[in-house]
């Protein structure tokens, strides 16, 4: 047996299955943290630039000069290298000739406000129809949900005019209705929500049953507490897809709410877009809008560092076994 061979084995053979096993995650971690400096240090390139001098940033980019962490005090302009004015631009700059706000605070609240409501109607619709199929016996259910997962295969961009056209014709087009809803329906949360509730052993089903509960009772006291890694990873992945989306919102929510005039329906996405392609804000600082990007991401990332154990549990979740 091979557990055998490896305990009487010569210490000769012992001392190479350890350098064999040393030299292996040497490996893994020098791939690793390779990997990890990749995806490291152009985000703490844009933490840095986002609080650059926007001179002292132009100065740098027209001498071809790459600082990564420059020094605090730049002696060609005589002032420092660092500043909170990008930030404080962001959320308070105007036209230059209109005199229009940017209204970037509306779009973070906006982007807060959808993100929010989105995702917790595509809980509510992911754990009743997850239930369903998992749990519920009923005509066609196999067949349901075959076709539901061959919707899958369907990319989305090909469902954008159909549902452009349906907003439209219900006059949803700069409402908040427009953005929640098209977000309120994952086949994929549905799916994974479904593989999870298969995983409970179904005699506690039985037994709840027998002890009176009813099916919402159950799967609110019993199937929902179990599956907590799993809805809560939905909720931080349903999270940053609607906070994240850009094509959806610049088509049916670039003007104004038509109950508030001043009311701009734009979320962060489009919004910062807007930053980087018209021409007519006048903003051509590049640290200005790096700030914006920052403003963007940082949400999501503390929001991430604060659930990544449930997301890492709800992912590596094998099952229950009784």
């Amino acid at each position: 047996m091979a557990a055998s061979d490896n305990y009487f084995a010569s210490p000769a053979k012992m001392r190479i299955y350890k350098a064999r096993e040393i030299g292996s995650k040497t490996l893994t971690y020098v791939f690793l943290s390779i990997l990890g400096l990749f995806m490291l240090v152009p985000f703490v390139y844009m933490i840095i630039t986002s609080f650059r001098d926007a001179d002292a940033y132009d100065l740098d980019t027209m001498n071809k000069v790459f600082n990564l962490i420059p020094s605090w005090f730049n002696s060609e302009l005589g002032r420092p290298n660092y500043t909170l004015d990008n930030y404080i631009t962001v959320f308070t700059y105007r036209n230059p000739v209109t005199q229009e706000p940017i209204n970037f605070g509306y779009y973070y609240l906006n982007t807060i406000y959808v993100s929010v409501i989105s995702t917790f109607f595509t809980l509510i619709t992911s754990v009743l129809a997850a239930f369903a199929f998992a749990r519920c016996e009923f005509k066609g259910k196999t067949l349901l949900f075959t076709i539901l997962l061959a919707t899958m295969m369907i990319p989305g961009e090909m469902m954008v005019i159909t549902n452009f056209q349906t907003v439209k014709q219900l006059g949803w087009d700069n409402t908040f209705a427009a953005l929640i809803f098209v977000h309120g329906v994952s086949v994929f949360y549905i799916y994974y929500m479904r593989q999870t509730f298969q995983q409970i052993p179904n005699e506690l089903f039985l037994a709840a049953k027998v002890d009176g509960y009813g099916h919402f009772a159950y799967l609110w006291k019993v199937m929902v507490p179990i599956a907590m890694p799993t809805i809560v990873t939905i909720a931080i992945l349903s999270l940053m897809g609607a906070w994240n989306a850009y094509i959806w919102p610049n088509l049916v929510a670039s003007g104004r709410w038509r109950l508030n005039s001043d009311w701009s329906m734009k979320l962060v996405s489009n919004g910062l877009m807007s930053l980087f392609t018209n021409s007519d804000t006048g903003l051509s600082k590049d640290t200005v809008r790096i700030a914006g990007s920052m403003v963007c991401t940082v949400p999501l990332f503390i929001f991430f560092l604060i659930f990544r154990k449930y997301i890492m549990r709800g992912v590596s979740r094998s099952g229950i076994k009784g």
